[in-house]
């Protein structure tokens, strides 16, 4: 029977069907399961299959990944206050565009999938100053800044990653804030997190939750 919630919702989402989606989680609810195993039974591995399907397989679009997140996203924010026990959420992620940056679409599949996976998100929004980063960590006590960046110039520039990383040098905080990007130009060269002095780097949405629950690990 699980199968079968697995294959309708995955085929709901592959057709962007909000209305099925939500009909799928209304009928696993009413035929006995739990919120937990609709989050981590049915949603979380659809989100995962979606994302194995666009980077391995080419079979989804940006546009299907983008609803697959957002739903993933809007179901599992829904049914958490339903939980017998509710999961400690994690350290709080800042979230944001570098400097110059205006292209989001990116940064919004990402903090779905964060919030999908039960990850705190503080969305900056779109061309983010480095200091507005450190800002949020310090007042949010995050451990993990995310910085996106869909073009080359805007990943490498003396405002982006690199001026993020001399202002937690300056204030000492690197052993408690750790940062982390994503977007086109590291996708073209994975070592670019080493030039802009990043800890680590993400290829999509899913992965950078992975990578940021062990960057939170290894904070004091």
């Amino acid at each position: 029977m699980e199968h079968d919630f697995i294959k309708a919702y995955n085929e709901a989402v592959f057709d962007t069907n909000k209305i099925k989606v939500n009909e799928v989680i209304e009928l696993a609810l009413t035929e006995g399961y739990t919120p937990e195993d609709v989050v981590f039974n049915i949603v979380i591995p659809s989100l995962d299959s979606m994302m194995f399907r666009l980077a391995e397989k080419g079979e989804v679009n940006l546009t299907q990944h983008f609803f697959a997140s957002q739903i993933a996203s809007e179901i599992t924010e829904n049914l958490i206050e339903k939980f017998v026990s509710t999961p400690e959420n994690q350290s709080a992620v800042i979230i944001g565009t570098s400097p110059g940056d205006f292209h989001g679409l990116g940064k919004r599949i990402v903090t779905g999938c964060l919030k999908a996976h039960m990850m705190e998100v503080v969305d900056l929004g779109l061309n983010v100053a480095p200091e507005k980063f450190v800002e949020a960590a310090v007042l949010h006590e995050a451990n993990v800044i995310a910085i996106s960046s869909m073009m080359y110039h805007t990943a490498t520039g003396e405002n982006g990653c690199l001026k993020v990383r001399n202002i937690l040098k300056e204030n000492k905080l690197e052993s408690k804030i750790k940062i982390i990007v994503g977007g086109a130009p590291y996708r073209f060269d994975p070592k670019l997190y080493q030039i802009v002095q990043a800890d680590a780097w993400a290829e999509n949405g899913n992965l950078a939750g992975i990578v940021i629950s062990h960057l939170i690990s290894v904070c004091p």
